[in-house]
């Protein structure tokens, strides 16, 4: 896999079938690795270890309908009462953050109203603080869990 512009992550990996998978402690399971998916995985360490986000309250790969159609939003974060606080989506690296990728995230935040929407590939990542009037303002780092 291709380095990222993250810490380095313990990631557990194995090979059954002849194809790499990764575990995820989050779902709990064995998962394809996908360039994707290292991205992801990579994220949720640094935001489990270094920004305090707990395991407890984050979702992968969570079901949000939009306008009727089922997606799955990569990382969803609840606050202690449970309402979500922050989502973010994965591409993999070779994939650009463009604002067609923020918009998707946007998208999902219809549905799950969070103040805080985070955009990454592993190379790049964007954070940006959702404002009570709907506006946004991109942050210079990604906040630290505290809610």
């Amino acid at each position: 896999m291709q380095n990222l512009n993250l810490p380095e992550a313990n990631l557990k990996i194995v090979i059954e079938d002849g194809k790499e998978k990764v575990f995820d402690p989050f779902r709990k399971k064995y998962v394809r690795l996908t360039p994707e998916e290292h991205v992801r995985q990579t994220f949720l360490a640094f935001m489990t270890t270094y920004l305090d986000y707990p395991i407890g309250l984050t979702a992968v790969e969570k079901l949000v309908v939009v306008n009727g159609l089922k997606q799955r939003a990569d990382i969803v974060v609840y606050d202690r009462q449970m309402q979500p606080h922050l989502i973010v989506e994965c591409k993999a690296p070779s994939v650009s953050i463009t604002m067609d990728v923020f918009n998707q995230a946007l998208r999902y935040n219809m549905r799950l109203g969070v103040r805080y929407v985070v955009v990454t590939n592993g190379l790049q990542h964007y954070c940006a603080e959702i404002m009570a009037d709907g506006s946004t303002a991109f942050l210079r780092e990604m906040p630290r869990y505290d809610c």
